[in-house]
């Protein structure tokens, strides 16, 4: 809170964003104004609705202190900046941004609204850093609409990876430090995001669909027409992390593309394959050092799933998807602020006690005690 308190002009506003945290970490079932307003003893929900409707205050501002306090407790150098996108389902077409879109939450094509995050992990942690609402187009071309929902005038259409683009070059101004970038096809199959990454001589591995195309030689060749024709020798069987059921094992394999004009660094195809069925396969490409070991880059492909447990933890724990605004400020400052919640209890967790509990990823809880315990945090 003392971190915050530059965000807010008055001393209510911080007083309240304070009680909305207590919140969002606290007992309530479910993170609505209601229900946040009656466990902080309020007999009605105005204060908390008033604090995100019109409140003074910006939830980029608030962004910019989590950043740096993530920075600052779970940093490291070879740390990893994840970006994926998650869904809000919702009813009617109200709310900032909805619409019948795929939902990867849903798994299938849902009314809903999407969210695309950055996050970043460490040996000590991982946490949301950013996070934008992805607006379609078909919003952005109705003045009206985006009126009543808040939209501000000058922002203009971005696709999720040119938004993944924008929080990647944010957070490198920033300062934060990482030396990989990993994330899904739709962002692997981006040039920019490889290329920006590339300019500032960091490192990555990204998914990439069957459609992305790589050089060999004098020619390009398509990702799906190189994963038809490998050959037999050259797998190695590697764990890319610990899932629920253990490690999780695959065979992998490096295939040399063109290495690009970097000095001293390289671009290969690494190839992931299943060792229970061997035609699912998966490929990335990855940028790095020319001495990385193959090991390295199979636990950044493996580091993916930490954004999926920070969602799984933020909607289940601090109330991420349990909100009842529908504008674009509104949407904004709640999210941000789950984000600060979930940081903090993460950043404790890594701080607590005997020091043994890090996260030990387990969305699994069904509650904040729960939580708490699997953190080996005081309840």
């Amino acid at each position: 809170m003392n971190r915050l308190g530059a965000v807010f002009a008055s001393e209510a506003g911080f007083r309240t964003c304070e009680k909305y945290l207590h919140g969002l970490m606290g007992p309530a079932e479910r993170k609505n104004g209601w229900q946040l307003s009656e466990s902080q003893g309020a007999a009605t929900p105005y204060e908390i609705q008033q604090f995100l409707y019109r409140g003074r205050f910006k939830a980029d501002d608030i962004r910019d202190v989590l950043r740096d306090y993530v920075a600052e407790r779970l940093g490291e150098e070879d740390g990893v900046m994840v970006v994926d996108e998650t869904g809000f389902l919702k009813q009617g077409n109200k709310s900032c941004g909805v619409k019948r879109q795929y939902s990867g939450t849903a798994g299938r094509t849902e009314n809903c609204q999407i969210g695309v995050f950055l996050t970043y992990a460490s040996s000590r942690g991982h946490s949301p850093i950013d996070r934008r609402l992805y607006i379609p187009k078909e919003w952005m071309e109705d003045k009206e609409r985006s009126k009543k929902a808040g939209i501000p005038e000058y922002l203009e259409f971005k696709t999720k990876p040119e938004i993944a683009l924008e929080m990647i070059r944010e957070a490198t101004t920033a300062g934060v430090p990482y030396k990989w970038v990993t994330g899904d096809c739709v962002y692997g199959d981006y040039t920019e995001i490889r290329r920006l990454l590339e300019e500032n001589r960091k490192c990555y591995v990204m998914s990439v669909s069957g459609k992305a195309y790589v050089w060999r030689g004098h020619k390009q060749e398509s990702v799906s027409s190189i994963l038809k024709d490998l050959p037999d020798e050259g797998w190695f069987e590697e764990s890319c992390g610990n899932g629920s059921k253990g490690e999780r094992m695959y065979d992998w394999l490096i295939v040399d593309i063109n290495p690009g004009g970097t000095e001293s660094f390289k671009r290969s195809l690494l190839i992931r394959r299943s060792k229970s069925k061997q035609d699912n396969m998966r490929a990335y490409i990855c940028f790095a050092p020319e001495n990385t070991p193959e090991k390295e880059l199979v636990e950044t492909a493996g580091a993916r799933w930490t954004v999926e447990t920070c969602f799984k933890e933020s909607k289940s724990e601090v109330g991420l998807d349990q909100y009842e605004v529908r504008s674009y400020d509104g949407w904004n400052k709640h999210i941000i602020l789950a984000c600060v919640a979930l940081a903090f209890l993460t950043i404790l967790s890594m701080e607590s006690l005997d020091g043994k509990s890090m996260q030990l990823h387990n969305p699994g809880a069904s509650s904040l005690e729960g939580f708490k315990k699997g953190r080996n945090l005081r309840v």
